[in-house]
């Protein structure tokens, strides 16, 4: 259990592979903490790459400062994350919210970010009225009030009538609500189409065929704002492929970081 004690912001993170291996970061989504990745670390390489991943802001076992946050914060606090851990020249992976953030820092720090992965995201989800709604929901219910409606845009059917639901529903409704809050504000004031559309480095896209809260079509039309990006569908899968199809997704991901020569 790690915790790094930056500017204004400690924030728990975990380093799993290679200690001397270059550097995969990951950024995981809304409603979850690092524990996101288990599936999918346990099938990458054992050598020749180190995983970074970590709790943002109001999640996990990171601090959770009151709300609101702004994107710009949550991208700063990778920034601060890596740079304290002398990280650079990563493959980012970001999923859903971890997405943007990923977008913001190669945007911002093209020494910390040389490939990315821009995983059931876009450059902007939903709109400022849909995530008020959702944040009156929370302060009258709790995220509670959200939880079976999330479950139903995060995972399949098939997924959905399996033991682990209980699992991934029970991390959610556990998450602050001040941290579920200050992420919701974050996630919509962001518009990166028009940043996005000026990065000039190799991008992956990876969407769910299943995926309710950031649909295929979504995810591919910000991954085609990156020219030479490639996109892969992966198929009975929602929101979160990596726990859903680990096997494709870990397959997907090591012929991209292998095609980057990291």
């Amino acid at each position: 259990m790690q915790i790094a004690k930056l500017d204004d912001i400690r924030l728990h993170y975990r380093i799993d592979g290679d200690p001397d291996g270059a550097p995969v970061v990951f950024a995981n989504s809304l409603g979850t903490d690092l524990r996101l990745w288990d599936k999918l670390i346990a099938r990458l390489p054992k050598t020749g790459l180190k995983y970074l991943r970590y709790d943002k802001r109001g999640h996990g076992l990171s601090d959770c400062p009151p709300p609101p946050y702004g994107m710009g914060t949550l991208v700063r606090d990778l920034e601060q994350l890596m740079d304290h851990l002398a990280l650079r020249d990563a493959v980012v992976v970001g999923l859903s919210i971890g997405g943007m953030i990923a977008q913001g820092l190669a945007a911002k720090r093209l020494d910390l970010a040389r490939a990315l992965v821009l995983s059931n995201t876009a450059a902007r989800i939903g709109t400022r009225e849909m995530w008020a709604d959702r944040i009156a929901q929370i302060e009258q219910g709790g995220v509670e009030a959200l939880a079976d409606a999330v479950m139903a845009r995060w995972f399949s059917t098939d997924f959905r009538q399996t033991q682990e639901l209980v699992a991934w529903r029970n991390m959610l409704t556990r998450t602050p609500a001040e941290g579920y809050v200050g992420c919701a504000q974050a996630i919509a004031g962001t518009d990166f189409y028009s940043t996005t559309a000026a990065l000039r480095l190799p991008t992956l896209g990876i969407a769910g065929s299943e995926d309710g809260s950031t649909p295929p079509d979504l995810v591919r039309e910000t991954v085609d704002l990156v020219p030479g990006s490639r996109f892969q569908l992966i198929r009975k899968a929602g929101h979160l492929p990596c726990v859903e199809a680990p096997d494709t997704y870990a397959a997907a991901l090591t012929e991209f970081i292998a095609a980057q020569a990291h």
